[in-house]
């Protein structure tokens, strides 16, 4: 079944990412990892790390066992500095790890890329730890259904 295949995967997925900075969460049939940026991009930048190269080998063989589901991968920023730099931003750093993942061997029609920019914060721009939450890429896997 579905739900048994991507439970499958949650798991093995929260087993590669323990201690890795990465958050695993399940919402129905979609598992979604959060990359926040202070792991995985240094400031302003949207090169990945190369210290989290380990990390994302780690998803790419977990998402390469598992080739029925489709990545949404979505860049976001916080509110610092202008809308549209920000929306840039937040693209770049999409891009960056799908490129990454894709020369991990993920096939890259399974990757759509989506910078939203400082428009979907998950936390208040107001504090330095709610900004940090809010730079971060998600990459959201959801199963292949049938058209």
């Amino acid at each position: 079944s579905v739900g048994a295949y991507m439970d499958q995967q949650e798991q093995e997925l929260r087993q590669q990412l323990i201690n890795s900075g990465v958050s695993v969460t399940r919402v129905g049939d979609e598992i979604v990892l959060n990359l926040p940026s202070n792991v995985t991009f240094a400031t302003d930048q949207d090169a990945l790390s190369p210290q989290f190269f380990s990390v994302l080998d780690s998803v790419a063989i977990v998402l390469n066992k598992y080739p029925r589901t489709l990545l949404d991968i979505d860049g976001h920023t916080d509110n610092v500095g202008d809308e549209a730099y920000n929306q840039g931003l937040s693209e770049r750093r999409a891009v960056s790890v799908a490129r990454y993942l894709n020369s991990r061997q993920v096939d890259s029609r399974r990757l759509r890329i989506i910078g939203f920019g400082e428009t979907r914060p998950v936390a208040d721009n107001g504090s330095e730890i709610g900004r940090a939450a809010n730079r971060r890429v998600e990459i959201r896997i959801s199963p292949l259904t049938q058209a």
